[in-house]
């Protein structure tokens, strides 16, 4: 990608200009570069209100790009993008993904194949051997490991996939120069040597307690499966939880004795309609079934109009919210909605909740989203 890693670095440390804002740069210029050195009325024209504007050209005269890559490549980092083909799979399929990742170590495609662990940093003794022996289970059969680098259950999952030889990733609420807590410098050190460290704040960023619940939705973006160990009532885990439901995947939750507070969560998500873990084989099963289902889907399906063919061509076994569907067709939604019924009404693509849709399975196959 070369020098043009600066601009997505730049609009990155612009306030206001998220995925919406960047995709709609992309669309009016071409690229970011274009945008990026557009006029006051170029930026006006293209959609963008008064802030927005004058954050971007306040932010455009006094950042120095060439020293802000110059940073990230000092430190050993790496940019990943919406333009790169190795920007995690699963995650682009999300609902309004980062549009760059800072990134610390190695991303492969085997981390296709991914779980969240997530709990309460105040782990009980019988959380904690859970979240070791979920995420030791997982790491030795080969599924990767995603966490927060939380204290608590987060690091002792990280901990126990690198003990068991296997991969882990952990997604940050700061910038990958501000780890937090500090006491897990050399545990980010062993993730990034054994897998990859993420964020998508700028480096710099202090990890402030409002861009912890914004980074929970990569987590639970890059996972197959979210399983909560432990969680208070107001656990940032309830937030992975819930974005995992809008994005599609599964959840499972451990009960708990219902006088414990780092239970409550827990059992509230079971109630709510959570998969309880009884064991750590509950999640292989879960797997199981899903690696089965990719290799269940209709081989053949014949469009019967162009609509029909592109968005054909968009879905895939992974769930897409219609508005992801929409921006890779370039169709009016409206347009999407009424093809995606019929489609649906033929048996050849399924909404699995929220607005995401997936290609139809085998009627062996299932796909649930409580």
């Amino acid at each position: 990608m070369g020098d043009k890693r600066r601009f997505w670095i730049g609009f990155n440390r612009v306030l206001g200009i998220g995925p919406a804002r960047v995709q709609k740069l992309l669309d009016a210029f071409g690229d970011l570069e274009a945008a990026w050195n557009a006029s006051r009325e170029e930026l006006r024209a293209a959609g963008l209100g008064p802030k927005t504007i004058e954050a971007l050209l306040d932010t455009r005269y006094r950042l120095d790009l060439d020293q802000e890559i110059a940073q990230v490549d000092r430190y050993g980092f790496k940019i990943m993008t919406w333009e790169d083909e190795d920007y995690p799979p699963r995650l682009r399929e999300i609902h309004a993904p980062p549009p760059m990742l800072y990134v610390w170590g190695e991303v492969r495609d085997e981390d296709r194949y991914a779980v969240a662990v997530v709990g309460t940093r105040r782990a009980t003794a019988y959380g904690k051997a859970i979240a070791r022996d979920v995420a030791t289970i997982l790491a030795a059969s080969g599924v990767t490991v995603v966490s927060g680098l939380a204290r608590g259950i987060d690091s002792i999952a990280h901990r126990a996939a690198l003990d068991a030889g296997g991969r882990t990733l952990a997604v940050l609420g700061s910038g990958l120069d501000q780890l937090y807590p500090p006491e897990h410098r050399s545990l980010a050190e062993s993730i990034a040597a054994q897998g990859a460290v993420f964020s998508d704040y700028p480096l710099g960023t202090r990890p402030e307690p409002k861009n912890f619940p914004p980074r929970n939705r990569i987590i639970s973006g890059l996972s197959l499966i979210v399983v909560v160990i432990e969680a208070g009532e107001g656990s940032g885990a309830l937030i992975t939880a819930d974005f995992a439901v809008e994005q599609g995947r599964d959840v499972f939750a451990v009960p708990g004795d219902i006088h414990r507070p780092a239970s409550r969560g827990t059992n509230r998500l079971i109630r709510l309609g959570a998969h309880p873990l009884l064991s750590p084989d509950d999640v292989m099963e879960a797997l199981n079934l899903d690696l089965i289902a990719r290799q269940e889907l209709v081989p053949t399906r014949i469009p019967e109009d162009e609509t029909e063919r592109r968005i054909l061509e968009a879905l895939s076994n992974e769930p897409l919210h219609v508005d992801e569907i929409q921006r890779r067709c370039g169709l009016p939604v409206s347009q999407i909605t009424a093809s995606l019924a019929l489609l649906e009404l033929k048996g050849h693509a399924s909404q699995v909740g929220g607005m995401h849709y997936i290609l139809a399975r085998e009627p062996s196959a299932t796909y649930r989203v409580e």
